[in-house]
């Protein structure tokens, strides 16, 4: 009994020692991140190899839904909205399948990320594009499975697949042009009213010149006027009773109050009745 006991300790610390060893994984993870543009986008996949197999058409057949590469399936990342296709991605994560052919692949961006490996049957509903892509023939074998990112430029970038002889290209386009116009839009148009809010805000809760604060609030509630805010009026109010205009206070929580009775916020109109009583406003 004792030797088999003895037996049976060996056997379990020699499992747990060969637990510990970590190999090199045959199909190994890759990650990339491209800023394209103004926008970041981040690919995440697995690599296999062909170590003498022969692969489109036998390892990986034609017209079946493919992972795109091994294990998990492929994750593509955009921080923004892209277009592929003429098709609107949103911003957001899509899992990458493919159905290849010897002339063209169709190239499916699928809303459910959480796949190992491609799904048995796609559901229409999660494709939030698909695009057809030719299959050009390269002088020589890529031996392991490669996606990049090609051709970049300020609008748009190439998401290239690679493997054997074949190489894929599924061009997507970014709006960078849109987010700089408007950023330069913005900018020659001057501070917003929300720029003009916050800081002073800032000002205000800084300690710092309570003369430009409410110079830089007035102007905010101005820019307003059209659509009031109850909370802008708030500081307004803190602002002008800071700087000794009671007067002005009190007319600014007035209004305030009024605005957020009418928006059903509890905690504005205590604020505001709060703050009437201790300046002789109510």
């Amino acid at each position: 009994m004792k030797k088999l006991f003895t037996l049976i300790m060996l056997l379990t610390v020699s499992f747990a020692v060969n637990a510990q060893i970590e190999t090199p994984q045959p199909s190994p993870f890759q990650k990339i991140e491209q800023k394209v543009g103004l926008t970041d986008v981040t690919l995440e996949y697995s690599r296999p190899s062909m170590r003498g197999r022969e692969v489109f058409g036998n390892l990986v057949p034609f017209g079946q839904l493919w992972r795109t590469g091994a294990n998990k399936n492929t994750i593509i990342t955009f921080s923004g909205d892209v277009t592929v296709g003429g098709q609107a991605l949103k911003a957001g994560s899509y899992a990458v399948f493919t159905t290849p052919n010897a002339a063209s692949w169709d190239v499916i961006f699928y809303n459910d990320t959480n796949n190992w490996g491609a799904p048995k049957t796609l559901d229409e509903s999660k494709v939030a594009a698909k695009v057809s892509a030719e299959v050009y023939t390269l002088p020589m074998d890529i031996e392991t499975f490669t996606m990049s990112f090609d051709d970049l430029t300020n609008d748009s970038a190439v998401l290239g697949i690679m493997w054997e002889k074949a190489y894929v290209a599924v061009k997507f386009e970014v709006a960078t042009d849109k987010v700089v116009t408007d950023a330069i839009a913005k900018t020659m148009n001057g501070p917003s009213a929300d720029d003009y809010y916050a800081a002073a805000r800032y000002y205000f809760e800084s300690g710092k010149d309570i003369n430009q604060a409410v110079t830089w609030m007035n102007t905010a509630v101005d820019m307003y006027k059209d659509a009031p805010k109850f909370w802008v009026l708030r500081q307004q109010s803190l602002i002008n009773a800071k700087a000794g205009d009671k007067k002005g206070a009190i007319k600014a929580a007035k209004a305030s109050l009024a605005l957020a009775e009418k928006a059903g916020n509890a905690d504005y109109i205590k604020m505001n009745k709060d703050s009437l009583k201790e300046w002789g406003g109510l």
